[in-house]
């Protein structure tokens, strides 16, 4: 007879006019990095790039925090991928999560990093640092983004190599994937550097853009506004250092509104 009467009582605290959906798997990566895929809700909408306000509650107070959706519109589960904060408000209780638990997500999707905020172009940038790389997790695996470009190259620059799994873990996916394997084809390129290790490819993007290193690594030409196109997310520094690199190529600042060369996403910098 206990057991029903804790089950209300934990009803009663979820709040109204959210989402309360289960957590699938939890794959932890480093001691700073997991991804964790959980239901996705039957009326929910959003497009591939878009973030949603995930939470948890904390005693008896729900708390949130925006994250970027990695799986893309199509899938029928949703996926994030989070860094972990010790004394994080949210991800202090996040990290523990377990298959079977409730994590909570408000209703409504936004963001910027969104195909139809661009121009048409033939070249997609997703330019990321860290955890950054979620919402082109989103993207990657949206047919909607080859269908748009002829050549989307993901760049993904961490701290160090263990940090770059992720990453790989997606192309991996796609490469395997029953039908994103054809779409991509070998339109997707992945260009994963570190900072503070040893690696074949080292240095933060922006030098690498500055000084020409990674348009050589890549085999393409240097940025142009016909053909370019650009998404940016990461650390403050990383959008700004990245925004004017783009901007002195001759790239101009969209929005969803007013579609343009290149978007950021501003929702995570604190």
């Amino acid at each position: 007879m206990n057991a029903p009467a804790k089950t209300e009582e934990f009803a009663v605290k979820i709040p109204d006019g959210v989402y309360a959906e289960t957590v699938l798997s939890v794959e932890h990566y480093t001691d700073h990095l997991f991804r964790f895929r959980m239901t996705r809700p039957a009326g929910f909408r959003f497009r591939s790039g878009e973030f949603a306000m995930i939470g948890l509650m904390v005693g008896e107070k729900p708390i949130f925090r925006a994250y970027s959706i990695a799986s893309p519109a199509w899938d029928e589960e949703l996926e994030f991928f989070s860094i972990k904060v010790p004394d994080g408000p949210l991800t202090s209780h996040l990290q523990a999560i377990k298959p079977g638990d409730t994590v909570l997500m408000r209703k409504k999707p936004t963001g910027t990093l969104v195909l139809d905020a661009l121009t048409p172009g033939k070249r997609l940038y997703m330019f990321s640092t860290g955890t950054g790389i979620a919402p082109f997790a989103s993207l990657i695996r949206d047919p909607e983004t080859y269908e748009k470009f002829e050549e989307v190259i993901l760049t993904h620059t961490c701290r160090d190599v263990a940090e770059l799994k992720y990453g790989f873990d997606l192309v991996e996916e796609i490469k395997n994937h029953e039908f994103l394997s054809e779409i991509a084809g070998d339109k997707l390129k992945h260009y994963a550097t570190v900072t503070r290790e040893e690696y074949p490819f080292k240095g933060r993007i922006t030098d690498l853009i500055a000084n020409g290193k990674m348009f050589a690594d890549l085999g393409v030409p240097a940025l142009d506004p016909a053909i370019d196109r650009g998404m940016i997310c990461g650390s403050s520094a990383m959008l700004k250092d990245t925004k004017e690199l783009l901007e002195k190529a001759g790239l101009t600042e969209g929005a969803n509104n007013k579609p343009a060369e290149f978007v950021i996403e501003r929702a995570f910098v604190g």
